[in-house]
């Protein structure tokens, strides 16, 4: 399970961050069903599983922040047998995945102070938060158009849609990307999620930079939602990832290269709130 995951996590297939996070830490409890010889051991191959998890993505800062977390407490916890370190790795898990369910949940309960019946929002990439927090507007009977970009090479925007397109109240309308400047005079408000947020940047879907200076031009107000465990202030440094070529070009590359970037970097100061489970940030 923690090779699957790891191979999963590799090959972006999970994009949420926090189905990341939440998906590396539940893959860790394989480790429970295996015998070890002593305490040592499974606190050794715990922290190999892992290094190996968070190797798989080092841009995602929710990924790299719970395990290590994780194992840090299994460490402290001094155990004097492999079955206590083993519930404690259980209990251990179980309340890290709450938190990071509960802190999503939370912001989205936030961000619907955002929303108002007859608004018009564009969004971008496939957000479990945003999304959250659609849903939450659609319970307080908020009646509200969606744009959603396409989010290329992955079309993750197309996902978007179609959950969108199930709910109630909701009216979806897929675009492609470099629509943005024709479809944003006609939005009250962008709506994104993050990956990260270090210092004065914000790491996301790539696409999400030229989405928030055209937006800043137009006039069009962005928030970004998300979990304050996202907002990193020190120990963490964001690293790009590059994905497969395939998702761009399918034929042979002859004589040219092929970028396919997985984020880009957008300065907080295109960005006018970041909505968290804890408090909302205004720049």
């Amino acid at each position: 399970m923690i090779d699957e995951t790891v191979e999963e996590i590799q090959g972006l297939q999970t994009h949420s961050s926090s189905v990341v996070a939440v998906k590396a830490a539940r893959a860790l409890l394989a480790l429970v069903d295996r015998e070890y010889p002593s305490v040592e051991e499974y606190v050794r191959t715990l922290e190999q599983n892992s290094d190996a998890l968070r190797r798989a993505n080092r841009s995602h800062a929710s990924l790299q922040t719970t395990q290590r977390e994780i194992v840090t407490r299994i460490e402290d916890g001094d155990d004097a047998t492999v079955a206590a370190a083993k519930e404690r790795t259980e209990a251990v898990v179980e309340e890290v995945v709450d938190r990071i369910q509960s802190a999503k949940r939370r912001a989205g309960e936030r961000a619907v102070d955002l929303l108002s019946s007859g608004d018009t929002v564009y969004t971008f990439d496939y957000s479990s938060t945003v999304l959250e927090a659609f849903e939450r507007a659609v319970e307080d009977d908020i009646d509200f158009t969606v744009y959603c970009a396409e989010a290329r090479p992955r079309y993750l925007g197309r996902k978007m849609a179609r959950t969108l397109a199930g709910m109630d109240g909701v009216d979806p309308r897929l675009t492609v990307d470099n629509a943005s400047g024709t479809v944003l005079p006609e939005c009250d408000r962008v709506l994104v999620g993050m990956d990260c947020i270090v210092q004065e940047t914000l790491y996301n879907r790539v696409g999400t930079y030229p989405l928030a200076a055209t937006a800043a031009d137009l006039g069009v107000p962005v928030h970004v939602v998300g979990a304050e465990s996202k907002v990193v202030h020190q120990g963490f440094a964001f690293e790009n990832k590059h994905r497969d070529v395939s998702e761009v070009i399918r034929e042979p590359a002859d004589g040219f290269t092929v970028e396919n970037p997985a984020y880009d970097a957008t300065p907080l100061r295109l960005v006018d709130s970041v909505v968290t489970d804890e408090t909302t940030h205004e720049y």
